[in-house]
């Protein structure tokens, strides 16, 4: 069984296509007018082993990331909701630790049908430390709205700890998609040992 998906996604502010293969090796593609974020995609496709894909386009300059971020998180979380089809003999559960300098990142990841997403710290006062001033540069609670956008659309409980929070945003934000890769791969890797869906209900929407 081959777990791809094709997507695109296009509207008045955004244009998105992503290709996915969950089984893959990790080879990524990934051209975004948001330079961080292609870095950070193209960690987690590698670590995660996921060959993908990612064309967007979006006006950032006369307005800002906030929808191509979005919208890349939505378009993302829907490709691997689709690869997935009916989440029949996956492990489901999945979490990693991933270190860099200081900074440590714990991501846990449940394929339940239910999107959720929790992050700590998620103060106020350490967005604002970290706000970047030019309206096209990257920020942490740019990160926390991927992720919430993607875990919404793929219907997973995905909750993220990083602890401390480097004031160099790319040291915090490396570990946490690393991680994040990581995690996904168990948890969409086949268990041979199940047979139907991994759910007493027996369904996983």
């Amino acid at each position: 069984m081959q777990r791809k998906a094709s997507l695109s996604r296009k509207t008045k502010e955004t244009d998105i296509a992503v290709k996915l293969n969950i089984d893959g090796d990790g080879k990524a593609k990934i051209k975004t007018p948001i330079g961080l974020l292609n870095h950070m995609l193209e960690l987690f496709a590698f670590h995660g082993l996921f060959d993908l894909e990612i064309i967007a386009k979006g006006d950032i300059k006369k307005i800002d990331i906030h929808h191509t971020n979005e919208d890349i998180g939505i378009v993302l979380g829907e490709a691997f909701k689709k690869a997935l089809g009916d989440k029949r003999g996956i492990r489901r559960f999945g979490c990693a630790s991933v270190p860099m300098e200081e900074v440590v990142a714990n991501v846990v990841v449940d394929i339940s049908g239910r999107g959720v997403f929790g992050f700590s710290p998620r103060q106020a006062p350490v967005f604002k430390e970290l706000h970047a001033k030019p309206k096209e540069e990257y920020e942490l609670k740019d990160m926390a709205h991927f992720f919430e956008s993607f875990a919404k659309h793929m219907g997973i409980n995905l909750n993220i700890k990083v602890e401390p929070i480097n004031p160099d945003l790319h040291t915090t934000l490396e570990p946490i998609f690393k991680a994040f890769g990581i995690a996904l791969d168990q948890a969409t890797q086949i268990d041979p040992r199940r047979k139907g869906i991994p759910s007493t209900k027996g369904v996983i929407d």
